[in-house]
Formats: C-alpha cells, sequence, structure tokens
C-alpha cells in the first residue's frame, strides 16, 4: 500500500526547523499542499522571524511542490485564523494539521516561575488547542479530518527538570481522546506523537552521540504520515525514536472492590499490591470503561451475599 497525498491541503506548525520542517517536505513530496507555519524564533520562545518558514518553503516549492509560508503564533487566536483563512483562500481546504510547535524553558520546578510554566503551556497545550478549533469546522464541513498533536516521553513517562513541558504533553492525551470521540463521525482522527530526535530541542539533554545520531527526523516524520493517511487509526499515541517504533496506551489494573463499610484508607493499604497487580489490565475507549469495571464488582459482591 503506497500512502499519498494529492489533492490534501495540510498545515504544519512549527515547520522551520527540526522534526516540523522534516514533516512538511515529507508531505509535499507526497503531493500534499503545505503552510509551513513558523513563528522564527528561539528555543525559549522568543523573537520571531518568517525567515525559516520561507527558507523550507523556497526548497519545496523549487522540489516541484506547493507550499506556502506562515508566521503566525499558535497562541494568537487572529493570527492562526488568518493563516486558516489563508490556506483556505489559496486552496480551498484544509485536511491536515500537524501541531508540532513548540518550546522550553527547563527548570526544576523549585526555580522555575510561573510564567515559564504557562509560557510553555500556551504554547504546546493552549496553541495545540487553538490551531485545531479554527480547522474544526472546515474538517467537520468536509467530513475528512486529520489531527496529529505532538506529545512527548516527558508527558507520558516524565523528565527531571520539565514540569512545564511534560504537563502539557500529558495534557494532549485528553485533548486527543475527546477529539477522537468528538470527530468520529465526522471521520476526524486525532492521534499523538511521542518523538525523540535530534533537533535544536534536544541538542543538549546528555544523550550519548552514537545514538542521538540515530535519531533522525525522518524517522519520526514516518510515523506523522501513517498517522495522517486516509486510513489512519485514532486515538492512538505512537512513540518513535532512531527507527524504533512503539505504541502506548492509558490502561487501569483490575483492582479490587470493598463494600461500603470496608471503604477505609487502611484496607486500602493492605490491598495495594493486589491494586497495582499489572497481572490483568484493561484499556478503555472512553471514561465510562473503569466505572463499568467496578459497578460490575460491586454488582459480583451483592450477588455473593
Amino acid at each position: 500500500m503506497s500512502i499519498d497525498f494529492n489533492g490534501k491541503v495540510a498545515i504544519v506548525t512549527g515547520a522551520g526547523n527540526g522534526l516540523g520542517k522534516s514533516h512538511a517536505i515529507a508531505l509535499a513530496a507526497r503531493g500534499c499542499k503545505v503552510v509551513v507555519n513558523d513563528l522564527g524564533g528561539a528555543r525559549d520562545g522568543t523573537g520571531g522571524s518568517i525567515s525559516a518558514a520561507q527558507e523550507v518553503v523556497n526548497h519545496i516549492n523549487a522540489s516541484g511542490g506547493e507550499a506556502i509560508a506562515d508566521g503566525a503564533n499558535v497562541t494568537d487566536e487572529a493570527q492562526v485564523a488568518a493563516m486558516v483563512a489563508a490556506a483556505m483562500e489559496q486552496w480551498g481546504r484544509v485536511d491536515i494539521l500537524v501541531n508540532n510547535a513548540g518550546i522550553l524553558r527547563d527548570k526544576t520546578f523549585h526555580k522555575m516561575s510561573i510564567a515559564d510554566f504557562r509560557a510553555v503551556i500556551d504554547v504546546h497545550l493552549v496553541g495545540s488547542a487553538i490551531c485545531t478549533h479554527a480547522v474544526w469546522p472546515i474538517m467537520r464541513e468536509q467530513k475528512f479530518g486529520r489531527v496529529v498533536c505532538t506529545s512527548s516521553p516527558s508527558g507520558l513517562h516524565g523528565i527531571f527538570g520539565q514540569a512545564n513541558y511534560g504537563a502539557a504533553k500529558a495534557g494532549m492525551i485528553g485533548f486527543m481522546n475527546a477529539l477522537h470521540l468528538e470527530g468520529a463521525k465526522y471521520n476526524i482522527k486525532v492521534n499523538l506523537l511521542s518523538p525523540s530526535a535530534k533537533t535544536r530541542m534536544t541538542e543538549d539533554i546528555g544523550i550519548p552521540e552514537p545514538f542521538l545520531n540515530q535519531m533522525t527526523p525522518e524517522a519520526i516524520t514516518a510515523a506523522m504520515l501513517f498517522l495522517v493517511s486516509d486510513d489512519a487509526p485514532s486515538k492512538a499515541i505512537v512513540s518513535c525514536a532512531a527507527g524504533g517504533y512503539a505504541r502506548g496506551y492509558i490502561v487501569e489494573t483490575d483492582g479490587v472492590y470493598f463494600p461500603p463499610d470496608d471503604q477505609t484508607p487502611e484496607n486500602i493499604a493492605a490491598k495495594w499490591d493486589e491494586i497495582s497487580s499489572t497481572d490483568n489490565i484493561h484499556y478503555y475507549d472512553d471514561s465510562a470503561g473503569p466505572n463499568m469495571n467496578f459497578l460490575g464488582k460491586a454488582q459480583a459482591h451483592s450477588s455473593e451475599k
């Protein structure tokens, strides 16, 4: 099966460098028309220039593709609306949104200012919401849409010194889960990438050089292309680095049930190992799942009396 994007239009945020640049170029090479968005700021989000986005556009156009540059700040609703309007004016549709824009302001939590916490949340999580909200009516109307948000192992598993970044990246899981349900009847599929790659965002985090050199942006882009294809899954978390690909899940253990008189912290402590056991784990399609699990246990207990 060959995956192509002929006739499709994509917006890729943070596409002036690194992963976003790789994503934009690969989409264009497979026939997609691309809005290359990049604020052009530093890693911490300061500054701005459209030159990085324009260089990517020049490369795409010189290679026979179609692309336009945009310098919208993803945290600014008016600028994002103008970016989407430009795509619609140029090509009449938006099929794919890759939320890739991000910044870093790493510090241990006790040294981190709340301003730095908010700034990272605003770009990664709120920025993804603003961009998705702007294209959502278009995707509903055309009954087709593919949205990919860029999460991180920092959000799925945690990392020292990135409370702001990890919180933003973990928040995308809940964002995806809700939009997966809301978009289903409109053929809108929403997924997450959890990548590790050699970019300016990771250049000084201590990964050994031989392994870092294998962590190419192109390896991540392969997963992105799959997640925005016609036959893409939805509600998938794809963890990827250096040519390795795995699917992440949010799961729960089977748990235990206590009748009302036994619902005490002491009993929870006594049964903690059983509560924590991963011998029997469950994946749920929505938030009703765990409730039904516990209701079933309660009913089973009542029937034993």
